[in-house]
């Protein structure tokens, strides 16, 4: 942003002030009404007011000691830089008046001096003391000096940076022009706080006298989800009641939250509800679904990706050049996309893709319980505090406790890893195991997720991550009631009946339209194991991968050690598993009928 200051950051203009001190202020004011007036040259006047001036350096550090920054600010301007420092904008002052006086208020208000656009005085120095003594003009190579020089300005400042948005804010005819020149600044915003011109009024694109509505709409944060299945719903409701009324957070954030619900968004505006992902629940009256991605975004500061991870990328790249400049984001999507270079994370993928920094949460979130309002917790992980902060007060609740982690590798990687071990968690189920076999999974499940991440990422995972809600609580949530593991008991008693069912077949029926990311995501881990050699380093991943690609029976996930082991069978060649309590021949029968039902080699 850049700002004029006379008038604009301060209540008075300051060659007007110092003519005041000086003696001499109705005819310089005079002068400086004509120049912000446009009936007047702007160098014209600067030389004439300086004339009728001609203080000396002790004149000037005088009048500065007398009028200290704090007492010549206009009203709000200081909380208004600051809300704008806080989002990360920089602030640049553009003047025709002097840094000698500038200096000062820039300092005060945090502006760096590299950023402050104005005029200079010139002095006479004495030849025996090497010290200034007397004013005798100023400098004409400066920009400010001459009219035009403001949009000059603006162009060498977006020289230099690349700054997709300029905002000039400013009260004269001359900030006006800055706006009206090509390559200048990209929207005005007249301010009349101090003093009210009509033909800046007339002309300003937003125009007002009281700097607290600008700091008002730059404080509401507009919020998009990118998503409408089950867990984006529930996530859209708990942000929809903080961001209506008059709770504590709701005047950070704007009213309307807007949904992409690409085939939904009808019903949802139409009965408030989703009636296929998370009918009966109402999302609330200022939930606004859209089915157009793009038009979710638009102008939205906080972006919530909430969908299955396989079409993440495929999204970013349709929202390239559509995110707003600044714009924070946040996944709450679980999974990884393997590369040629490596897995890549979807908060890497979002904040590489898109230029913009992204959260993380995760956690023990079952949507349809969080959705009841039982209580949940999940954890936010941050590489930028700030970041995490804002989205902490987007989704606390009552029934939802939040807490900060600066470890959004570890805590997404937990997220995207648990549904691997709730496959093996079903399988258990579906054998009709007990609870000290489940609990035999989920720990080995709980010991190859830290191990897996701090290989990934050794310097930046923690080890405590794994003891928060991220990793053991989401991971014994998972492995009792989600999803991954309520399709893998039924997948797993289909392969025992004599009967089996494809993944894709249970996923239509039992999910009713959401996604089974545990199959997904294990193929994806298995490509990164395969590649670095890791296949009997995590002997439980590799056994469940093998288990729901139908090389191994669903009962060697107890004997994983020996299902990692295990050789991969060729088509046409009869399968060769180990013996377990009296050998494996009796699931050759059944696994024949999964391999015809999957695709995966000849069993017989």
């Amino acid at each position: 942003m850049a700002s004029r200051p006379p008038g604009t950051i301060t209540v008075n203009d300051g060659l007007d002030l110092l003519a005041e001190f000086m003696g001499c202020k109705e005819e310089v004011e005079e002068l400086t009404n004509k120049a912000m007036d446009g009936v007047m040259p702007l160098n014209t006047s600067l030389e004439e007011r300086l004339n009728l001036i001609n203080c000396s350096p002790s004149d000037l550090r005088a009048f500065l000691k007398a009028h200290p920054p704090a007492s010549r600010l206009a009203p709000g301007v200081r909380e208004l830089i600051r809300t704008l420092q806080k989002r990360g904008v920089d602030i640049y002052l553009i003047s025709g008046g002097f840094r000698e006086i500038l200096i000062p208020i820039a300092s005060y208000l945090g502006i760096p001096m590299s950023r402050v656009f104005a005029n200079r005085m010139n002095w006479q120095w004495d030849d025996e003391t090497g010290e200034p003594t007397k004013l005798v003009g100023f400098d004409v190579s400066q920009l400010t000096a001459h009219n035009q020089g403001k949009p000059q300005a603006i162009a060498r400042i977006r020289e230099s940076n690349p700054y997709t948005t300029v905002v000039m804010v400013g009260d004269g005819i001359t900030d006006l022009e800055a706006v009206q020149v090509s390559g200048g600044a990209d929207l005005f915003i007249g301010y009349g706080g101090v003093v009210a011109r009509p033909a800046v009024a007339e002309q300003a694109e937003w125009y007002t006298c009281d700097y607290s509505s600008l700091v008002f709409a730059l404080s509401c944060y507009k919020v998009a989800v990118i998503g409408s299945g089950a867990w984006a719903c529930a996530a859209t409701r708990m942000i929809a009641q903080n961001t209506v009324g008059q709770g504590e957070t709701a005047s950070e954030f704007a009213d309307e939250v807007r949904i992409w619900a690409r085939s939904q968004h009808e019903a949802i505006n139409e009965t408030g509800e989703n009636p296929v992902h998370f009918p009966g629940i109402s999302l609330g009256p200022n939930v606004r679904a859209v089915a157009s991605v793009e038009e979710a975004v638009a102008d939205a500061d906080l972006l919530v990706f909430c969908m299955p991870h396989q079409y993440v990328q495929r999204v970013c790249k349709q929202l390239l050049g559509k995110v707003k400049p600044g714009a924070k984001a946040i996944s709450l999507t679980k999974g990884m996309r393997v590369t040629r270079e490596g897995p890549q994370l979807i908060s890497q993928m979002v904040r590489r893709s898109l230029g913009i920094d992204c959260c993380v949460l995760m956690g023990a979130n079952i949507a349809e319980d969080v959705g009841a309002e039982q209580v949940s917790e999940a954890v936010i992980g941050y590489s930028d505090l700030a970041s995490g902060e804002v989205f902490a007060k987007l989704f606390e609740r009552p029934y939802f406790r939040v807490s900060l982690l600066p470890d959004p590798m570890g805590a997404e990687l937990c997220g995207t890893l648990k549904n691997i071990v709730a496959l093996g968690a079903g399988m258990v189920d579906g054998l009709d195991l007990g609870p000290n076999s489940k609990a035999a999974i989920i720990r080995q499940g709980l010991k190859e997720m830290r191990g897996f991440a701090k290989a990934l990422f050794p310097s930046a995972v923690r080890d405590d991550t794994f003891l928060e809600s991220c990793g053991v609580g989401d991971l014994v949530a998972t492995c009792i009631g989600g999803r991954n593991r309520r399709v893998a008991e039924e997948w797993t008693r289909a392969a025992l009946s004599g009967s089996p069912r494809s993944w894709s077949d249970l996923e239509t029926d039992l999910l009713k339209g959401q996604k089974l990311q545990g199959v997904s995501t294990s193929n994806e881990v298995q490509e990164v194991l395969a590649a670095r050699n890791w296949e009997q380093r995590f002997p439980l991943f590799t056994t469940i991968n093998r288990i729901v690609n139908g090389h191994l029976p669903p009962s060697s996930v107890l004997d994983y050690k020996e299902g990692s082991r295990a050789p991969l069978v060729e088509e046409e060649e009869p399968l060769v598993l180990p013996r377990r309590n009296g050998g494996v021949a009796h699931w050759l029968q059944p696994l024949a009928a999964v391999a015809a039902a999957t695709g995966f080699g000849n069993w017989e």
